[in-house]
């Protein structure tokens, strides 16, 4: 499998994974889903949140105009154009959504996007050099294909997390492996 096709399987999982976890969320009883649970951030909700956040962290370097080393033209991210304007969070737990609804909204509308760039990317792309700066200033320049890895199991963990937090509310996500997304291979 080429870089590429990896990435545009993680994309995929990733969007299929946050439509069934809001899905699950939505079953939870009312007043369930804030509840603070132990969780590292709290609650169903909190952890939700952190994968909003993350994600436009995330989103906000790939779409910076000097990401990118000087061989890769910005404008080639057409899908990213609509992150440039999303405010950049104040922390990696900044609340975003007071309710459910708005916030699975704004995550479809993201996994969308990350959906479009991914598909728009080139092998050539995977290998450029992305440069950013972490919340605490930290300037990185680190390959991008790499980078994309940690960002697809970023929010793996999480919503593994999520996961765990509804299955001990007492709502089941369903299948939740990669595997179910890969095809099989005919004899």
């Amino acid at each position: 499998m080429s870089r590429h096709r990896h990435v545009q399987l993680m994309a995929s999982y990733n969007s299929w994974m946050n439509k069934k976890l809001y899905e699950a969320a939505a079953a939870l009883p009312e007043g369930e889903l804030a509840r603070e649970r132990g969780a590292y951030f709290g609650s169903v909700q909190g952890t939700l949140n952190h994968l909003l956040v993350a994600d436009t962290v995330w989103l906000k370097r790939f779409a910076a105009e000097s990401a990118l080393s000087p061989a890769q033209s910005p404008a080639a991210y057409a899908a990213l154009a609509p992150v440039r304007a999303l405010a950049m969070p104040a922390s990696l737990d900044a609340p975003q959504f007071d309710a459910l609804a708005p916030m699975a909204a704004h995550r479809a509308w993201l996994d969308g996007v990350i959906t479009a760039w991914t598909a728009a990317l080139t092998e050539a792309d995977l290998g450029a050099a992305l440069h950013y700066a972490r919340m605490n200033g930290e300037q990185y320049a680190k390959p991008l294909f790499e980078v994309l890895a940690h960002f697809f199991n970023h929010q793996t963990h999480h919503r593994g997390q999520a996961t765990t937090l509804l299955s001990q509310a007492g709502v089941d996500v369903g299948v939740t492996d990669l595997l179910a997304l890969i095809p099989n291979i005919e004899p």
